[in-house]
């Protein structure tokens, strides 16, 4: 029984740098230890790439009426399909290293419900990679010298027990909300939150959004605001890395160190409590962080210039 399996939906394979990317971060999930790997879905040259790589494929996962597969089916099928105490669903662009299985190791002998998470790096890459011997310690030098640690407003994977998720709304896959929900999901069932970030360089290689309508990202699909509705709306689920209760930090099981980010949070939520009866987007403009920020420093410059008058 392998320890992990890690599922994914790509999208299709017919982009040239799309297949360059999606083929390096599937091939590296391959290379780890104690992993058991799943292809979810119907795109061109998926099947073709999940022969090649040697990984599962299952083509019959459900799908909205734009043709997206749904996560709740994805779920339903890596349950299915693996025996493996623990799942982890993550995004077909993502390499992942061999501290990923490890972090997974230490979450599961610590707690009985958590989901595992973290922010990614962003790397410009281009060309095929070549899995030698050392191609992990080269990557993450060459993350040193030339990637960026993305903010942590969106999470690239998730990794779980397989008793966690087992009821979740039909989330489109690649559209903006869901992982939101995952998170807020968790906190609301008082499972251990777990940010891996510093133990667990997970690279995400940069793309564009050629494969989306007009190009352009999907925060303003429809496909995103069914999801945002499905989650709730934007006011109550919209969390993120910044909301996880404990973090990985050399290999130790923590409470989060404080951050200006985790503060303005806090205010954000306390706020939401106390303006509960405002509509969503009366509410959003009172409460988050950076706009309340920019609230206080309006009052105080203006207080400034009434005493100066």
């Amino acid at each position: 029984m392998t320890l992990l399996t890690l599922f994914s939906s790509p999208k299709p394979f017919t982009d040239p740098h799309i297949n360059i990317i999606q083929r390096n971060a599937i091939e590296s999930w391959t290379k780890l230890d104690d992993v058991k790997v799943i292809l979810l879905g119907d795109e061109e040259g998926e099947a073709e790439s999940a022969r090649g790589l040697g990984v599962l494929h299952l083509p019959n996962v459900d799908v909205n009426e734009k043709g997206t597969p749904l996560i709740s089916s994805m779920l339903e099928l890596a349950r299915e399909h693996s025996d493996s105490p623990l799942l982890g669903i993550v995004n077909a662009d993502i390499i992942l290293n061999d501290d990923i299985t490890e972090a997974s190791r230490i979450c599961e002998r610590s707690a009985e419900k958590f989901v595992l998470l973290g922010q990614r790096w962003d790397l410009d890459i281009t060309h095929p990679m070549e899995f030698g011997a050392d191609w992990q310690s080269h990557l993450k030098e060459k993350v040193r010298q030339e990637g960026e640690l993305h903010r942590p407003a969106g999470s690239d994977y998730f990794i779980f027990p397989r008793t966690c998720y087992t009821d979740i709304p039909d989330f489109a896959i690649g559209r903006a909300g869901w992982d939101n929900w995952f998170i807020y999901k968790a906190r609301a069932s008082k499972w251990d939150v777990i940010d891996a970030t510093q133990d667990v360089m997970i690279v995400h290689q940069n793309h564009d959004y050629r494969h989306l309508a007009d190009g352009e990202i999907h925060y303003s699909a429809p496909e995103t605001k069914k999801n945002v509705a499905m989650a709730g709306g934007v006011a109550e689920t919209r969390y993120t890395i910044v909301d996880s209760n404990f973090q990985l930090r050399d290999g130790k099981i923590l409470r989060p160190r404080p951050t200006s980010g985790r503060f303005w949070r806090g205010i954000e939520l306390f706020l939401r409590k106390i303006f509960f009866f405002l509509p969503e987007d009366r509410l959003e403009k009172v409460v988050r962080p950076k706009r309340w920020k920019k609230q206080l420093s309006r009052i105080f410059s203006n207080g400034a210039n009434d005493t100066n008058n």
